[in-house]
């Protein structure tokens, strides 16, 4: 699994683009049900240091959906039908959180205050791909997938 700072060290220029897509409230998460079908959710990530997070209620469904399955797809919201400031798209595993020091990480780096009861989860990044429409620069490469599985 790739971690978000491993991801942006080989591609800083997709990492940055992608964490100003991502800075942008909502994100959308999909996840999967038990049954197979598609969930989505609106999130708000968290990117501190080297690491992607998202801190939720323990009994939300999409916490559910990543301690069972773990995969998921995140997409960044776009402000109109134009997709004014490209758009960010990625693909990976997710994993809980336990460790404490990881926890006051993403504490100290939310743009909110995280309630105590919420569960932690880290993304790990396989894919990330962008994509824009004339109002923005977009970085080279615009897809990166992990060689590793």
């Amino acid at each position: 699994m790739t971690t978000w700072g491993e991801f942006a060290g080989a591609h800083p220029s997709l990492a940055a683009f992608g964490a100003d897509c991502l800075g942008r409230r909502p994100a959308y998460l999909a996840t999967m049900t038990k049954d197979g079908n598609p969930r989505v959710h609106p999130v708000t990530p968290i990117i501190a240091s080297d690491h992607l997070f998202l801190f939720m209620e323990p009994t939300s469904p999409k916490g559910r959906d990543l301690r069972e399955r773990a995969s998921f797809a995140l997409h960044n919201g776009v402000p109109d039908n134009k997709g004014t400031g490209g758009e960010f798209y990625l693909r990976g595993r997710a994993t809980l959180v336990e460790d404490e020091a990881l926890r006051t990480l993403a504490v100290r780096s939310a743009s909110y205050s995280p309630a105590p009861e919420y569960i932690l989860f880290e993304l790990y990044v396989n894919e990330a791909r962008c994509n824009g429409y004339g109002d923005v620069t977009l970085p080279s490469p615009t897809h990166w997938r992990s060689v590793a599985p």
